[in-house]
């Protein structure tokens, strides 16, 4: 730490920031170099290693945020399931979603299980029912041929709103989601392009929103069917 005297000879500290700023100095240039040998390296990848410099050195608090769902951009949710061997069915479930026009009914999202992929109820029920609409069926004959060429288990989930329901058939959300979920999974199954071995089906009515249930938008987001590509172990 450097001194200096003053006016009556005593010794003054000055601090020692110079020590400190010529640190962070040293880790930003640090920072820069790697930049400048990754620069033919994917613009996602260079996302991820950013992401993790920001985290490590904790310069920026809040780090380098990234969104989920529709939000995420699709390469970045392609290079995050390449991991997992997840890229050709992103790529296989973006351009399904181009071609029906879904941009809006389907999305998907890489968790910690796999690759999930949602759908919104109103692409393949009509409000309030069981039975799979008809015109749902050319799209799930393009999901069957997506998952019998994955080597992925698939779990297919039932998803409700809070709003109660109460029929001859579905006398509960847990009731209605759950027969959801299996009429998906029969129906795949009768393609015969899917093996009954990797596909499951569960009900889950209310309980696990992925938006509060305060509005009509935000219900009908709540309102889904989700196709969960778990990896095989």
């Amino acid at each position: 730490m450097a001194k200096r005297k003053s006016k009556g000879g005593s010794s003054v500290s000055t601090g020692g920031w110079e020590i400190i700023f010529t640190g962070f100095i040293l880790i930003m240039l640090c920072f820069f170099i790697m930049l400048c040998s990754f620069s033919k390296v994917e613009k996602v990848k260079m996302k991820k290693f950013v992401k993790s410099f920001v985290d490590s050195v904790d310069i920026l608090k809040g780090g380098f945020g990234f969104q989920s769902g529709g939000g995420a951009s699709d390469a970045m949710s392609e290079s995050m399931g390449l991991e997992e061997g997840l890229g050709p069915i992103v790529r296989q479930l973006v351009e399904i979603r181009d071609e029906f026009g879904l941009q809006k009914e389907l999305e998907y999202t890489i968790s910690t299980e796999g690759l999930v992929l949602h759908i919104s109820d109103s692409a393949l029920f009509d409000r309030g029912a069981e039975e799979i609409s008809p015109k749902a069926f050319p799209f799930l004959d393009v999901i069957a041929n997506v998952i019998s060429k994955s080597t992925h288990k698939v779990r297919i989930e039932g998803h409700t709103d809070n709003l109660p329901i109460h029929t001859a058939t579905s006398p509960s959300n847990w009731d209605l989601s759950t027969t959801r979920a299996v009429n998906v999974l029969r129906y795949l199954l009768s393609t015969g392009k899917c093996l009954p071995n990797r596909l499951s089906a569960a009900g889950f009515g209310e309980f696990q929103p992925i938006f509060p249930n305060d509005t009509p938008e935000h219900r009908a987001k709540n309102r889904r069917v989700e196709f969960v590509f778990v990896p095989d172990e």
